[in-house]
C-alpha cells in the first residue's frame, strides 16, 4: 500500500473528502518528524512507539573497495517499535 491508497481507505473510513484525510495524513507526518527533530517519542498504545536513537559514530569498510575503512559519523536514526496489540493482529 502506498501514500495514495492509504489516503483513500481513511477518506471512505472516517467518511470525509479524500482532500482532508491527505491533509490529514500529512499532518500526522509532520508532527511526528518534528517531535522525533526534539527528540521526543511518539506513543499510540496498541500500535506503537516512534523514536529517535543515537548511532555512535564507527569505523566501516568502503564497499566498492574493501581494503579501505571510512569514518560514519554518529547520526540520529529513527526507529519504530510495534505496540502488543499490532503484533498480535500480524501474527
Amino acid at each position: 500500500m502506498n501514500k495514495k491508497e492509504l489516503i483513500e481507505l481513511i477518506a471512505k473510513d472516517v467518511g470525509c473528502a479524500k482532500k482532508d484525510a491527505e491533509s490529514m495524513m500529512e499532518s500526522f507526518v509532520k508532527i511526528v518528524t518534528n517531535s522525533l527533530k526534539k527528540k521526543e517519542r511518539v506513543v499510540l498504545v496498541g500500535f506503537g512507539v516512534f523514536d529517535a536513537k543515537y548511532r555512535k559514530p564507527r569505523i566501516a569498510r568502503n564497499p566498492q573497495h574493501p581494503s579501505q575503512t571510512v569514518k560514519v559519523p554518529g547520526r540520529n536514526v529513527p526507529i519504530f517499535r510495534a505496540g502488543k496489540k499490532l503484533k498480535e493482529a500480524v501474527r
